[in-house]
């Protein structure tokens, strides 16, 4: 019985990791720029003295989901979105560059240009910095152009770009912080040939109706490994009486 126990207590407790990564994705299905992140189920043999009669299963994630969203188009000067591959690059919260598809950017009141997180924007030299304007406008590639505050649009000038990047996707990585990094731990260089469109953004590629059917069909066999944990109890207890007899 203890064999029945075991991989029905094991695929119990994987399953409700793979419920817990599906539910991340869908409390995520209208987070700007968010990739879904890709689980699966594998059979793995249990180490140890004996024989190899046991195996257990686990949930595992696999990557994410490299499919672009909707763009969303808002008319807002600031909102900007990659145009087919590439990522933004930011300051992670640990200090690290970082790679991010959110596009919702806006200046705060030091006039650093951050991402709706409040993750701050890196240019080609570090983290970018705006003089106070009248009006700011990003680029295709990524430049920033300003109206200085109090001058006419004759004064307009670039004081910035926004560092882009396209690295391979099998180089990068996803973090439990969402953002996106070279598994290698290094700075991915600037991609001049990645651009940007203005007044819009990019949306998650959450699959809503997939995630749902994934959540019922988790919660499905999640019961069903519980039953058969209870099959195993109650097996044991009428051999238990059976032995008791003798």
């Amino acid at each position: 019985m203890d064999r029945l126990l075991y991989v029905a207590m094991t695929g119990a407790s994987e399953t409700m990791r793979a419920q817990t990564a599906n539910n991340h994705n869908l409390a995520n299905a209208n987070t700007v720029g968010f990739r879904a992140d890709l689980a699966a189920f594998q059979a793995r043999a249990v180490a140890g003295d004996g024989h190899a009669s046991r195996v257990y299963a686990m949930a595992s994630t696999t990557g994410f989901d490299d499919t672009a969203g909707n763009m969303m188009t808002t008319g807002r000067d600031l909102d900007v979105a990659v145009q087919g591959q590439g990522y933004i690059a930011v300051q992670g919260f640990d200090g690290r560059e970082a790679y991010t598809r959110a596009g919702d950017l806006r200046v705060d009141a030091a006039g650093q240009l951050r991402t709706g997180t409040g993750l701050a924007v890196m240019g080609e030299g570090g983290p970018l910095a705006v003089p106070p304007h009248s009006s700011l406008l990003v680029g295709v590639d990524g430049t920033l152009s300003i109206v200085p505050l109090g001058q006419g649009p004759e004064t307009r000038a670039q004081v910035g770009r926004i560092k882009l990047v396209n690295p391979a996707t099998a180089d990068v990585e996803k973090g439990a912080d969402g953002l996106f990094r070279l598994r290698d731990g290094s700075d991915a260089p600037a991609d001049a040939a990645v651009r940007l469109g203005s007044g819009v953004l990019e949306s998650s590629n959450v699959n809503v109706a997939d995630a749902m059917v994934n959540m019922i069909e988790l919660a499905r066999r999640f019961e069903l490994q519980v039953r058969a944990m209870r099959t195993a109890e109650q097996n044991g207890e009428a051999s238990a009486r059976l032995l008791s007899l003798r």
